[in-house]
């Protein structure tokens, strides 16, 4: 399939998509205020700057979009038609970086939950993952 955008256009979407302040992190950072709990974004001391971290509890929530961190089975971690050399390379350095910094955070000692954006859609079951998430362990 051909790109119907125009390469320039195209690189200015993509370069307007960021990586704070997402619908679906906005979407967790509402549950979590529903719920009463307290929290910091995007905290600078910790590898990967987590999405979002409760320091009291040593739990973090990391909010992933499918298609940029492929999530396993899922079907918007669809792979692009063009330039699959460079698609390929991004997404495994996406995906080592992740491994990495979540295993240094519970290497540190913290509670890493990954919400994947497609689980967003599904308040009940959501609300239900990270009452589970932050029940676990205390508090």
């Amino acid at each position: 399939m051909i790109d119907i955008v125009p390469p320039a256009t195209r690189s200015r979407m993509m370069s307007a998509i960021r990586g704070r302040n997402t619908k679906p992190e906005l979407v967790v950072r509402r549950l979590l205020r529903e719920l009463g709990i307290g929290y910091r974004l995007h905290v600078r001391d910790l590898p990967g700057r987590p999405d979002i971290v409760m320091k009291g509890r040593k739990k973090i929530i990391e909010v992933r979009g499918c298609f940029w961190h492929r999530h396993p089975g899922c079907r918007f971690a669809y792979m692009p038609k063009s330039r699959i050399d460079f698609w390929e390379r991004k997404f495994a350095s996406n995906v080592e970086r992740d491994r990495r910094n979540d295993m240094a955070l519970q290497n540190s000692g913290w509670d890493v939950l990954t919400i994947w954006e497609c689980e967003t859609a599904d308040a009940k079951v959501l609300r239900q993952r990270v009452e589970g998430f932050l029940r676990v362990g205390g508090q």
